[in-house]
């Protein structure tokens, strides 16, 4: 995979040093309906009742999206984001409704694209929705680790499932969007699993699971999977990125760590480093609104496409990524995922 479209190599990019620079002084593009006007078009936010998923679901309003879904695990939740979104709103115009999903659970993913497939237009979706866990659990229903299934493997399902239904709502020179929240993490992954063949049934051991490596790795998986994925369905079907709104401080990702001294370290360390969620929610925004199809596929953060993971442009990434692909296929087989993607190459 060629890096020489990019202002920055990889390498460079994932450097700590510059890490700080996007920190602490570059501030992602804000965008009014005066930039973008999403006037009668149809968005779907999952994650979207707190913190970064609630600003971005906000700044689609704020560009003037007729119909908003926030696509939520707790409904009483996404009951109180919709009034904290419709406070001192008064376009009739804009409506806002609330729908239940829960990531970790296949037949809930599968009847959210059921009933999106009931929507008269279906223009944007963005999947912010994530976890971190401090602690080793597997999925009852899976058996895979909790972490890797909702961030990756409920990720892969939720994406193929959709991407059908959103090229059935969109046209080929105008196809639907699918934004897949990412993490500046992805390059700090040590993915001490990368060279266990199979590599799946590897997370599933506990002697691998660190809290903070496993969402590292977890967000590394999905790169590995935009990247693959891009090779086998054109940007005409829709267009798939993903974005990072860096570090922020005022969400609820960290949410188990609360209580321990690593928790309170990391919420010196967000206070400090981190953005506010409305400005970290814009880079997630801006792919969804921005971008055509040279972002298919791609790594969008502060108005621009750049490097995913240095890994991802080694032939050992590449190597990784054909591995992990059709074992994921081959685990989602029951969803006809594989038949699915090959129809929308042809």
């Amino acid at each position: 995979m060629s890096t020489a479209h990019f202002d920055i190599t990889p390498e460079k990019r994932a450097s700590q040093r510059q890490l700080l620079k996007r920190q602490l002084f570059v501030s992602p593009p804000v965008y009014t309906i005066r930039d973008v006007d999403m006037t009668g078009k149809t968005v779907i936010v999952t994650g979207s009742n707190t913190g970064i998923g609630l600003e971005i679901a906000r700044q689609l309003l704020d560009v003037g999206v007729s119909r908003l879904i926030l696509a939520v695990r707790t409904t009483s939740k996404g009951e109180a984001a919709k009034e904290n979104l419709l406070a001192g709103r008064r376009a009739a115009k804009q409506s806002i409704e609330v729908w239940n999903v829960e990531f970790s659970n296949y037949d809930s993913i599968i009847a959210l694209v059921e009933r999106c497939k009931t929507l008269d237009r279906l223009d944007v979706f963005v999947h912010n929705a994530g976890i971190q866990k401090m602690d080793f659990e597997l999925n009852p229903t899976t058996g895979h680790e909790e972490v890797v299934q909702v961030n990756y493997l409920s990720l892969v399902l939720l994406t193929v499932l959709l991407l059908p239904v959103l090229q059935s709502k969109n046209t080929p020179l105008q196809p639907g969007r699918l934004v897949i929240t990412g993490s500046d993490a992805s390059s700090m992954a040590k993915f001490p699993e990368q060279n266990d063949v199979p590599l799946l049934p590897s997370f599933n051991d506990p002697k691998y699971f660190d809290p903070q490596d496993r969402y590292f790795t977890s967000k590394l998986l999905g790169q590995f999977f935009l990247a693959e994925l891009a090779k086998h369905v054109p940007a005409s079907v829709a267009i798939v990125n993903t974005a990072s709104p860096g570090l922020c401080h005022g969400t609820e990702l960290n949410r188990g760590s609360d209580g321990t001294m690593i928790g309170f370290i990391f919420s010196i360390i967000k206070r400090i480093l981190g953005r506010s969620t409305d400005v970290g929610a814009r880079n997630i925004t801006d792919a969804a609104v921005k971008h055509g199809m040279d972002s298919h596929g791609q790594f969008l953060e502060d108005g621009k496409i750049q490097p995913m993971a240095p890994i991802i442009y080694k032939p050992q990434g590449q190597k990784i990524a054909s591995q992990l692909w059709q074992e994921t296929m081959d685990d989602l087989a029951f969803a006809h995922v594989a038949e699915i993607i090959k129809d929308l190459g042809h």
